[in-house]
């Protein structure tokens, strides 16, 4: 058996495998154009390999943003721009007066009505006991009721600016 393995080793019927193909031999036997030694091997050329290189620095990449490249700013000489529209007018200045009151900081928290017929509703702040009143009563001093409605009510501070809707959601 191992007479049989030498043999067919060392036969000259069989083609050698150390052999490869021509043509890329001539090429690499060839001294390249940028090359500076003389041998088959290309020399290693180290004045580019010391040459300095950009640094990536910023890249301006974010692998979690889907999107184009943003092209840099490309250098440009000061120029006027060219304007093809009439500029807009700046708005009128609008007065604007007094700030508007705060908004009424009550709770509807529901209904009572009497056997002649009369609503009160039941209102909070949150603080304190549950405050009651019926159209036209002044709540906590501040705030009066001007209407009672099914669901709702509209309030108003004393002296009748800010008229606000609460509901009995409590908003």
């Amino acid at each position: 058996m191992l007479g049989i393995a030498l043999w067919s080793l060392w036969s000259p019927a069989t083609p050698s495998r150390t052999t490869a193909p021509a043509q890329p031999r001539a090429r690499a036997s060839r001294p390249s154009a940028n090359s500076t030694a003389a041998g088959p091997a290309d020399a290693v050329r180290l004045d580019a390999l010391r040459a300095s290189h950009e640094d990536p620095g910023e890249a301006g990449r974010n692998p979690f943003r889907f999107q184009p490249k943003v092209a840099p700013p490309s250098p440009s000489r000061a120029t006027t721009p060219i304007v093809t529209e009439t500029p807009a007018r700046p708005a009128p200045a609008v007065p604007t007066g007094p700030p508007p009151p705060p908004p009424i900081p009550l709770k509807l928290l529901g209904f009572l009505e009497r056997a002649d017929g009369v609503k009160w509703a039941v209102l909070s702040d949150g603080k304190s006991a549950p405050m009651y009143g019926k159209d036209g009563d002044i709540i906590d001093g501040k705030y009066l009721i001007v209407k009672i409605g099914t669901e709702s009510i509209e309030m108003s501070h004393a002296d009748g600016r800010g008229r606000q809707v609460i509901r009995q959601t409590g908003q």
